[in-house]
């Protein structure tokens, strides 16, 4: 009897091992699904992802080395090791990818990254270094620059916008709205845009602006500005006539003002009148050509 007891425990036991085991497979069996399903919806092969997880690794290795030599202040000779232990597993420039680029060269950006950078280790790499040759380029305003590892280098470049041109003694050059010189430029290309003139115009740009913007309704209408005697601006509308302002920011908006709303009643523009001056304000003086000439002649007949 004994041993038949001793037995039936000993099936027992068996039993819930057996359910055990069954329960753990069925457990890994679902969650294995699980992530076999989760890795399906990658859009990675397993290949890929094995690569991924590698330059994950390699990388944190690196920054973490990295980061150590920074923090126990290493000398130049131990971070070069550090930097060449990164260059072997393969953390090195190779690629570059540009984007925000619309009106430069393009090919001006890679040279420049390429020819400092090439195959260089990407931990010195200096971004700030970088970034700073990069505004160095007329047509750059701003550029942000990151590492993308193991071995591209992102430039996301800010555009400067051309606004006006500016006429030099030898040629014509595109400007932006700061009076950055930005290249130089046909006359075919530069005929239906503003055209700036005089010594030291380029850096009153802004001011000219807020100028005309005082004056919505005639600013479409000038085809030239003059800044005479580094005070104060000529204006050429498209009709070919010339407006003289007065000298200050306030003062010139405020005669631009007072000419638009002359002209909204009297039709100024496309008329005999050659030049109108305001430089005296709040006086409007009109010259019309061959006017003196006329009434000298009348003078002369009576």
């Amino acid at each position: 009897m004994a041993t038949i007891k001793r037995g039936s425990k000993g099936v027992r036991r068996a039993a819930k091992a057996n359910s055990r085991a069954n329960t753990a497979r069925k457990a890994k069996a679902k969650t294995s699904g699980f992530l076999d399903g989760a890795m399906a919806l990658l859009p990675f092969t397993e290949e890929q992802l094995q690569r991924i997880f590698l330059a994950i690794i390699l990388g944190g290795g690196v920054a973490l080395a990295w980061f150590v030599a920074t923090l126990a202040g290493v000398p130049a000779m131990a971070q070069a090791q550090v930097a060449n232990l990164a260059s072997d597993a393969g953390f090195e420039v190779k690629h570059v990818r540009v984007s925000g680029v619309e009106r430069m060269n393009e090919m001006a950006v890679y040279e420049r990254v390429f020819s400092q950078h090439r195959e260089e280790p990407m931990p010195l790499v200096d971004l700030e270094e970088l970034r700073e040759g990069l505004l160095e380029m007329a047509w750059v305003k701003d550029a942000r620059v990151s590492r993308q590892l193991p071995a591209t280098l992102a430039i996301d470049i800010v555009e400067r916008e051309p606004h006006a041109v500016l006429e030099k003694p030898d040629r014509l050059m595109l400007i932006d709205g700061e009076g950055v010189e930005l290249e130089p430029v046909s006359a075919e290309r530069a005929k239906d845009m503003l055209q700036i003139s005089g010594p030291g115009a380029a850096r009153q740009v802004a001011a000219l602006d807020s100028v005309l913007e005082a004056a919505p309704a005639l600013r479409s209408q000038v085809k030239a500005a003059e800044w005479v005697g580094n005070r104060r601006w000529n204006l050429t509308f498209k009709t070919g006539q010339i407006l003289a302002l007065p000298q200050g920011d306030e003062e010139a908006a405020t005669a631009l003002i007072k000419f638009a709303r002359v002209d909204g009643q009297n039709r100024l523009l496309g008329g005999k009148v050659a030049t109108f001056d305001m430089r005296a304000p709040p006086r409007l003086y009109m010259r019309i050509p061959g006017r003196a000439e006329q009434v000298l002649g009348e003078g002369e007949a009576h």
